[in-house]
């Protein structure tokens, strides 16, 4: 039997990677993201027929009910929700705009909860049969170590990792285990984005982390892939830093 996945922010980065790897192991999977030139690269990148991809901005609800009970009506129960959709806005709180703090919270939290709220009677179903059915949520670093200049970001990465606490409990009756992942910096498109100074301010990236690099997307997703696996099947309700020890412990400067 084939497993089925949704994964959110699907057209880059970590989302994409997740792609990759769930394809590369058999998965069927439907990838959404916010622009239709995006997910066609995507779909073109992976060229697997197991990939199903749409169009979806996750800041409207009306779009996220549309689009999930359409991928319900083609395949009654899922396996795995992967909500790895983010957007990231920087500078300092007293100067932020409404928009760009409506942005960061419409997508990393509002997004993620209708994400999660939508597609939950697939992976009910799903639990129901004895299938897997795992909710993977992505927080960050930021979470649990907030920086200058990204508090609207870090704020609703620690909203995540609640979220991720207390629908763990509610999930776990069903069958549905939740947890969220923290990665630090990591090499995507969102983190790269900011690398001309003039953009970020005061905020800097965390950059190599104790054991000597930054993060690949495939880095995080191999703890995905054990929260995907029996092996886990007694994890709930936990964020799992990925980031090479950047938050344990301060380095300072040399």
């Amino acid at each position: 039997m084939t497993n089925t996945a949704i994964v959110t922010g699907a057209a880059s980065g970590i989302g994409l990677e997740a792609c990759r790897d769930l394809l590369e192991r058999g998965w069927s999977v439907h990838g959404l993201d916010v622009t239709a030139d995006g997910m066609a690269k995507a779909a073109a990148s992976l060229g697997s027929d197991r990939f199903h991809h749409h169009v979806c901005d996750l800041r409207d609800a009306k779009a996220v009910v549309d689009t999930m009970a359409a991928i319900e009506a083609e395949e009654g129960s899922v396996n795995a929700l992967i909500a790895c959709a983010g957007i990231l806005k920087l500078g300092p709180l007293a100067e932020m705009s409404v928009e760009d703090f409506d942005l960061v919270f419409g997508v990393n939290v509002r997004g993620l909860w209708l994400s999660a709220r939508e597609s939950m009677s697939m992976l009910r179903k799903a639990a129901d049969q004895g299938e897997l059915a795992r909710i993977i949520l992505l927080s960050s670093v930021s979470a649990l170590r907030p920086k200058i200049d990204s508090g609207a970001y870090s704020a609703s990465k620690a909203a995540v990792s609640q979220l991720t606490r207390v629908l763990s409990v509610e999930c776990a009756p069903h069958g549905i285990l939740v947890n969220a992942l923290a990665p630090g910096t990591v090499d995507t498109p969102m983190v790269n984005d900011q690398s001309d100074p003039a953009k970020r301010g005061n905020w800097r990236p965390s950059g190599p982390s104790p054991v000597g690099r930054i993060a690949q997307p495939s880095d995080i997703v191999r703890v995905m892939r054990f929260l995907l696996s029996e092996d886990a099947a007694y994890v709930t309700g936990a964020t799992i830093p990925v980031d090479g020890g950047t938050q344990a412990a301060f380095v300072p400067p040399r």
